[in-house]
């Protein structure tokens, strides 16, 4: 069986719901390298050197692995460097990365001057990476737009090898979805067309998902007087927006649930209850609570940018700028998604759809 090494320095969210399907879905003998989700620069910028000493520390004879397979927070140039002296190590073993996001698209909350140092490791990483997947179309494009858009700034040097490196080795692979808990729940047959519809909103709690521009679009309809129920989930921080404090208390008649949910179970029951799903994001390179949400028969609306336009069809996007007429449109007859319909724009991204593309990812050009 080959042996997989997964380093991970931000073992949390999307990142770890990723490593533990992927797990459960190709058949390997994995050995898991991870650090807590915190203080993704450091992990950037470090991660590299501490996983090195915790390979010194395995037994010569467990240093031996087909395939590494690395997160977008490690510095696979420096890991690669130091790893080819380690006694056992194999010289041969394949190189992964897969980008979750990348720091050229990423919108900073403020400018940030140290950012470029960050966009380099990215660049780094795919260069001396065996293989890269980018989690979306718009993933890759982004990224490749940003190292074009930063070469050009050194004037006196071309590098578009690099980038035609980088492109002939990358490789678009949505991240599998495990469904099973969502589908699990069983669904009230019957429905109450006198209840308000609920709406959803279930993404990290930064500013990154424009949370301020959902909450404001609900005052709007708050006041003029259009009923709704709602439903926010998803991971919160300590240091969170302050509109989520504000909306707790000025949608507090709305609200039927406010907060992380404390298990999958819960998380699934929850889902079921909404009638809608909206983003309202900044930045989204996938987008898998939207998908998670889907599944659960929640009417999806969402913007008409990021990697949206390829996952779904115009009828689920709305225009810049349109979210509220949108909104107010659907909340005046609510339509939850049909069973058949839900699982028609969820099943693709199942794991059990995406297992021949992850194994080839992992596994390619090795030997049996």
């Amino acid at each position: 069986m080959k042996r997989v090494l997964i380093l991970e320095p931000y073992y949390g969210g999307s990142h770890k719901l990723f490593l533990q399907g992927l797990q459960q879905t190709v058949k390997a003998d994995f050995i898991l390298l991870t650090l807590p989700p915190r203080k993704w620069k450091m992990r950037m910028q470090f991660s590299a050197l501490w996983f090195v000493e915790q390979i010194k520390l395995m037994v010569e004879q467990d240093r031996f692995f087909d395939t590494v397979l690395c997160s977008t927070f490690v510095d696979v140039a420096v890991l690669r460097s130091l790893l080819i002296s380690i006694r056992g190590w194999n010289p041969a073993a394949r190189i992964n990365t897969y980008f979750h996001e990348n720091q050229f698209a990423y919108p900073g909350q403020i400018a940030d001057p140290t950012i470029r140092q960050f966009t380099s490791i990215n660049f780094t990483t795919a260069l001396t990476s065996d293989c890269c997947a980018f989690n979306s179309k718009f993933n890759l494009k982004t990224f490749i737009r940003g190292i074009e858009s930063s070469l050009k700034k050194a004037t006196d040097i071309k590098l578009q090898s690099c980038v035609d490196d980088i492109r002939q080795k990358s490789v678009v692979l949505y991240p599998g979805m495990n469904y099973s808990t969502i589908d699990q729940v069983q669904v009230k047959t019957t429905k109450d067309n006198k209840r308000p519809p609920v709406l959803v909103w279930n993404h990290r709690w930064e500013h990154d998902k424009g949370p301020d521009s959902f909450f404001d679009a609900l005052y709007f309809l708050q006041q003029k007087g259009v009923a709704f129920r709602l439903i926010v989930l998803g991971e919160s921080f300590v240091n969170r927006p302050q509109c989520f404090e504000d909306a707790h208390t000025r949608l507090e008649k709305e609200i039927i649930h406010f907060g992380y949910a404390e298990s999958r179970e819960q998380y699934a029951e929850l889902l079921h209850q909404g009638d809608l799903i909206i983003s309202t994001a900044k930045h989204e390179f996938f987008g898998i609570s939207v998908l998670e949400g889907i599944r659960a028969g929640c009417f999806p609306l969402l913007p008409d940018d990021l990697s949206y336009p390829e996952l779904y069809d115009k009828k689920y996007l709305y225009p810049p700028g349109k979210l509220v007429q949108r909104l107010a449109a659907l909340l005046k007859d609510p339509i939850r998604l049909e069973k058949e319909t839900a699982h028609a724009l969820t099943e693709r991204f199942d794991w059990h759809e995406c297992e021949t593309l992850y194994k080839n990812f992992l596994f390619d050009n090795l030997s049996e």
